[in-house]
């Protein structure tokens, strides 16, 4: 009996275990984001005049070689000394990658 509960708690478990579900990144939710948050520091759309920072636009951050919506998420999610702390969720990280390599 006790060998039917482990097997039947390993069923339950072993689904839970997995990777978690992909959703689909919202570009609309990266765009205002962008504008929010980057758009004093970085040119974050076409429409843009300028910044009042020296970081790179992010036509050219979504150029960039070997930098992928995964990477930018990833590097969004950490502190980084001259970025604000925006306290983005995996999800935020994620729209906001997604639009700055829609913009290749």
């Amino acid at each position: 009996m006790t060998m039917t509960r482990a097997l039947g708690a390993i069923c339950l478990i072993l689904p839970l275990a997995g990777p978690a579900p992909a959703f689909a990144a919202d570009l609309k939710n990266g765009e205002a984001l962008a504008r929010r948050w980057c758009a004093s520091c970085h040119v974050v759309a076409g429409d843009q005049s300028g910044t009042t920072g020296e970081a790179p636009p992010f036509r050219v951050i979504a150029r960039t070689p070997d930098l992928d919506a995964g990477r930018i998420a990833l590097f969004l999610l950490q502190p980084h000394p001259k970025m604000p702390d925006m306290g983005l969720s995996r999800q935020a990280a994620g729209d906001l990658a997604a639009y700055i390599t829609s913009l290749k």
